[in-house]
């Protein structure tokens, strides 16, 4: 593949100066009223240079606007965008993306090409600063890629996998937790505890090893298409633009990246992600994906508290019975626990809030047994996908595929996803390797990653078990969906001639406020129990003030309109870090002023899919910005 040779040269020598080396106390918070809008968190110089500024100027040829006079009507669309070609472009760092990415050139260096070039971009300053999961692993897919990942004698182990011991299954009621049998898909054996967030770093470095360009801070902002229609590769955003949309002195033009192939690894709800599923219609032989929302913390516990390896599970309290979810509690580690709740986003009632049902869920005393004495040292929540079988759509299309949570492969009876991501990414680096080998100029389409897919035991496993979600949507409510699902996971596994049918979109299943019970929530204690803002301060999440909000709502007042006299500020419940409130405000009509703290944003998505009137789309900010998450 021909490329520009100043830009392949920059390239390469700078993938491995990207990489952010900013400490993580180089940030601090500080929030101090009901609006963090007058109180962004903002991080020390340092800092700001090595996530910022190293990262998003190094393939920048802009030169820079100095002294732009008040009422310049300079247009950003003016300047050409610069150009590089790529054999292979990833959009996304995370388990599938950077799994493809490795596939691709083991192939390559296996068969003597080194010049074969994949690309990967990645919007966070640095690999795993925006990943968040349990997290439990099934192993099968990291074997495939390094056998040796775990092995004492490389010296590029992996050394932060905690092997499970021990899986307990409990139902909680508001004081008690009753023993259940773990159903088979939540055997453990075999699989290990995770900080995701680590095993990503690792993944990035193992990435770099092999000869894969990696670029976090690099945030792909628009899909770009050839005269034919098929994906021609992305283009990052531009920077410098204010908060009016006006170029600042500071404007630098975005970036494209030309590729053969171009694979979209974004995770759940991607903003790209759902602009290509929309334009070759993916979803034309699939239903819509449905979705959970995950809030995390990470502790560190007393010793005499610690079980390493055990892994607990729970549902019931204190989510209503109309309610799908459950929660964690994950030993490994030195002396570290993972806990959290993954609450389903088709929830009825608009006063409930997640993460307020997570604060509750750890004074119960199963959890705060553990919790007590204890320091809370990470927080972090992201949607993520729970459609299944139903849901999947057509990953390929010309040009490009889907991989990961992308398409959406979480297994929710097992509570893993990320071995099927990187198969996934795997299955369709293969499958691209095959399709460029025979030098065509002509647009590609993945076929062979399609049909791989469904021979593959991703495809397997998820059929298995696609009946057990939806359960919960029949008639028979949540005690059914609970009998029906022990039937699946004990007697039937999926050998049944019918599918259910997601009965509702998440936000579709919203009721009105004023027929639903309100919900209110106990103080935090400061120990067990935490505020938002005080969460939010542990994700390190940084957003610069002077930038267009990403999270875009055509007409503020419009949307204060539709939504308030219905949902009464329903925003601001489903949002786990506080981006989203009504101000009372007697100028406006409804006495109320919708406002949008996006500093605080944590990228989770969950506002761009449970919008009642679906008014709110979730935007890449510049890259770099975002959570940086710590062990989650």
């Amino acid at each position: 593949m021909s490329t520009s040779a100043p830009l392949r040269v920059l390239a390469r020598r700078s993938a491995p100066s990207i990489r952010s080396k900013a400490p993580r106390s180089a940030c601090t918070a500080s929030y101090s009223s009901r609006s963090l809008a007058a109180t962004p968190r903002r991080c020390n110089a340092a800092a700001a240079s090595s996530i910022a500024s190293s990262a998003t100027r190094a393939l920048s040829t802009t030169l820079p606007r100095r002294l732009a006079s008040v009422d310049d009507s300079f247009d950003p669309n003016s300047i050409e965008r610069e150009s590089d070609e790529v054999d292979v472009c990833i959009v996304g760092g995370g388990p599938a993306g950077l799994s493809a990415a490795i596939r691709l050139k083991q192939l390559a260096n296996e068969n003597g090409n080194e010049d074969f070039r994949v690309l990967l971009l990645e919007k966070a300053g640095e690999i795993g600063a925006h990943i968040l999961s349990g997290a439990v692993i099934n192993p099968i897919a990291v074997k495939e890629l390094f056998p040796d990942w775990l092995d004492e004698t490389n010296e590029n182990r992996f050394d932060n996998a905690t092997p499970a011991t021990s899986d307990t299954f409990r139902f909680l009621t508001q004081n008690k937790a009753v023993p259940l049998p773990p159903p088979p898909q939540m055997n453990n054996h075999g699989n290990y505890i995770v900080s995701l967030n680590q095993f990503t770093k690792w993944l990035g470095d193992r990435a770099e090893e092999v000869g894969v360009e990696v670029y976090p801070g690099f945030a792909a902002s628009e899909v770009l298409y050839k005269p034919d229609g098929s994906v021609l590769g992305v283009a990052t955003n531009d920077l410098g633009i204010g908060r009016n949309g006006k170029p600042k002195d500071s404007f630098e033009r975005g970036m494209e990246f030309h590729a053969r192939v171009t694979l979209f690894a974004e995770g759940c709800h991607g903003s790209l992600t759902k602009q290509v599923i929309k334009k070759f219609d993916l979803r034309r032989d699939s239903q819509h994906q449905t979705y959970g929302l995950g809030v995390k913390e990470v502790w560190e516990v007393q010793p005499e508290k610690f079980r390493k390896g055990e892994i607990v599970h729970s549902m019931g309290y204190p989510l209503p019975l109309d309610t799908y979810g459950g929660g964690w509690l994950y030993h490994f580690g030195d002396n570290l626990v993972s806990v959290g709740l993954v609450v389903a986003l088709d929830y009825k009632n608009p006063w409930l809030s997640p993460y307020g049902e997570f604060q509750k869920m750890k004074q119960h005393p199963l959890y705060k047994s553990v919790l007590e004495g204890g320091k809370c040292i990470s927080y972090g929540a992201r949607a993520l996908s729970e459609g299944g079988f139903q849901s999947i759509p057509k990953v390929a299309f010309p040009g490009g595929a889907l991989i990961g949570d992308s398409a959406g492969f979480v297994n929710v009876p097992q509570v893993k996803g990320t071995h099927n991501a990187m198969r996934t990414g795997m299955l369709a680096a293969e499958a691209a390797w095959g399709a460029l080998a025979d030098g065509s100029e002509e647009s590609i389409f993945l076929y062979d990653y399609e049909d791989s897919l469904r021979k593959s035991p991703v495809w397997k496993e998820l059929k298995e078990v696609r009946n057990m979600r939806p359960s919960f949507q029949t008639p028979l409510g949540a005690v059914g969906g609970v009998m029906y699902s022990g039937l699946e996971a004990f007697v039937l596994k999926g050998r049944v001639p019918w599918t259910l049918k997601h009965r509702h979109t998440d936000y579709g299943a919203t009721k009105h406020a004023d027929s639903c019970p309100k919900i209110e929530y106990p103080k935090p204690d400061g120990k067990i129990t935490f505020d938002i803002l005080t969460s939010v301060s542990r994700t390190g999440t940084n957003h610069d003030e002077d930038e267009p909000v990403h999270l875009q709502v055509k007409d503020w007042d419009a949307h204060t309109q539709e939504t308030w006299p219905d949902y009464k500020g329903l925003e601001n419940r489903f949002c786990p870090a506080g981006v989203y409130e009504y101000v009372e405000d007697d100028s406006k009509p409804l006495g109320v002023r919708f406002q949008i703290n996006a500093q605080n944003c944590i990228h989770c998505k969950t506002c761009d899919i449970k919008a009642p009137h679906q008014d709110i789309n979730w935007a890449v900010p510049q890259g770099g910005e975002g959570p940086k998450y710590y062990m989650t």
